[in-house]
């Protein structure tokens, strides 16, 4: 909704009786405020003082009794902050990674995509597509909404290279029926939420005549909603920070296999969402590609965060999720509510 030059971060930050601290981060993009309210006093009234055995049944239990608020944004960006937490303490408690926990083997890497910012401006798509080509990821995320800017991606890539584009509902009706068959020709494995709502799942179903693959989801929350969202996408896209957390993730993961499909998850971000996705992945068979937001920070927020080399990305074997704030650089960014 405005120029996008930072991230704005809520840090979930829950504590034991026994030392342990586990890490989450709520979706906040210009709405921190509110969401860390949420967290405060909304969700930590029922957690504190409880114990960590079981984020599901946790989760179900804030879900009901805050159902009253909705169970779409900032309610759910919150309660998926604090349930990352709490699986990260969970996970921690247990000494192994996240991805240990969920899984008996987890991938020990992952292939990563580059998702790049919209530019608006065919010379510089042309310049960041080829520099992510050289750099050896095998697939490209465009934010570009018009064709001029798709097409220079394309002819700045490798053919091999996968192609993507994500238009954040912005195209109507008849403009996603009109660029379609030119997508096809540009070989793009998948458009994302290519109309508004982005619950419109009737008109996405009847998009996918055209032959290119659609996702959407990083506008959904619970698997609820996955399981209507699944009707009418060939890629569901669930964001940790926003869709409920590790609990509701999972569901999903879940609820996707049970239909043959490849989730692709939302993660563009670079705290705990960070982390937390890259454990899911590494423990989801049928999850596909990490997205990583290509730009360069001004300063990382974790201590160690593993970055994509050659299109792939490291899995740590780590305890917990693997996120270890970096004090400096939270007392140099932190903002007073």
């Amino acid at each position: 909704p405005q120029t996008w030059n930072m991230l704005d971060i809520v840090l979930v930050k829950v504590e034991t009786d026994t030392g342990l601290v586990g890490w989450g981060e709520a979706f906040s993009y210009f709405c921190y405020r509110p969401v860390a309210f949420a967290v405060r006093d909304m969700i930590a009234p029922i957690l504190v003082g409880r114990t960590i055995d079981d984020p599901v049944a946790l989760n179900d239990e804030v879900q009901r009794k805050l159902a009253l608020f909705g169970r779409y944004g900032i309610t759910i960006f919150a309660l998926s902050g604090v349930d990352i937490a709490l699986w990260d303490l969970k996970a921690k408690a247990e000494g192994v990674s996240l991805a240990k926990l969920l899984a008996e083997k987890p991938r020990t890497s992952v292939d990563a995509y580059a998702s790049l910012v919209r530019y608006g401006d065919s010379g510089l798509v042309a310049r960041f597509s080829e520099r992510a080509c050289r750099e050896g990821y095998g697939t490209l995320k465009l934010h570009e909404v018009t064709m001029p800017e798709i097409r220079a991606a394309r002819a700045a890539i490798d053919p091999a290279m996968r192609l993507t584009v994500d238009v954040n509902n912005n195209w109507s009706t008849e403009k996603a029926n009109e660029y379609l068959p030119e997508l096809k020709s540009l070989d793009t494995l998948w458009l994302e939420e290519p109309v508004f709502p982005p619950e419109d799942f009737a008109t996405m179903q009847s998009l996918r005549s055209h032959g290119v693959g659609l996702s959407a989801g990083e506008n959904a929350c619970t698997v609820f909603e996955f399981e209507r969202l699944m009707e009418a996408v060939d890629y569901p896209q669930p964001s940790v920070t926003k869709v409920g957390g590790v609990s509701e993730f999972r569901k999903i993961g879940n609820a996707a296999a049970k239909r043959g499909l490849t989730i692709m998850p939302h993660s563009p971000y670079f705290g705990p969402g960070y982390h937390a996705t890259v454990q899911l992945i590494a423990a989801t068979e049928n999850a596909g590609l990490f997205e990583y937001l290509y730009v360069e920070p001004e300063a990382w927020i974790a201590k160690e965060t593993p970055t994509p080399a050659g299109g792939k990305l490291s899995v740590p074997d780590t305890v917990g999720i693997g996120f270890t704030p970096d004090c400096a650089v939270l007392e140099r960014y932190r903002i007073a509510l």
